[in-house]
């Protein structure tokens, strides 16, 4: 018998309680709630969900919004979302500690955003996020502790 969770038709679930970042906790423990894996969002709730998440320290939940809209979006736009969901996903790498994994993150997703820098949609801020991860990248490249990571603004002022 496996010890992981699963659907009834045998899908791969982790029904563990998990913490502000996402990682699994021990059962019966309290833990943060998810982003359902059935949630869809249009693009400008997403933004305005991500913004809301990053704002209250939920990195991870953030990235899986925005997984939510690659997988369901037109073609032209899945690398968008892709690198809002990596930028989430590199914060929420450093923010446990994993330096080598944010920034390989951090690089994966600022690269898939540049492509929107000329005509930015959804009234994103294309350039203060390729800044913010350039600010982090920079941090992580000097090797100090970086103690409270600015959180990204997604749209511009």
């Amino acid at each position: 018998m496996s010890d992981r969770d699963r659907t009834s038709d045998g899908k791969p679930q982790n029904a563990r309680p998990r913490d502000a970042l996402g990682r699994p906790l021990p059962y019966g423990e309290e833990g943060v709630e998810g982003i359902p894996e059935d949630a869809q969002f249009d693009p400008d709730e997403a933004i305005t969900e991500g913004q809301r998440l990053l704002d209250h320290g939920y990195p991870f939940h953030a990235h899986e919004v925005f997984e939510s809209v690659w997988k369901s979006c037109e073609p032209e736009e899945r690398p968008l979302w892709q690198g809002l969901a990596q930028l989430s996903v590199g914060l929420t790498h450093l923010l446990r500690g994993n330096v080598k994994g944010a920034t390989s993150v951090l690089k994966q997703g600022q690269a898939r955003i540049r492509h929107y820098e000329d005509e930015p949609p959804h009234g994103l801020d294309i350039d203060g996020l390729s800044a913010w991860a350039d600010h982090l990248l920079t941090e992580i490249e000097r090797g100090g502790p970086i103690p409270e990571p600015p959180t990204p603004r997604l749209r511009m002022p």
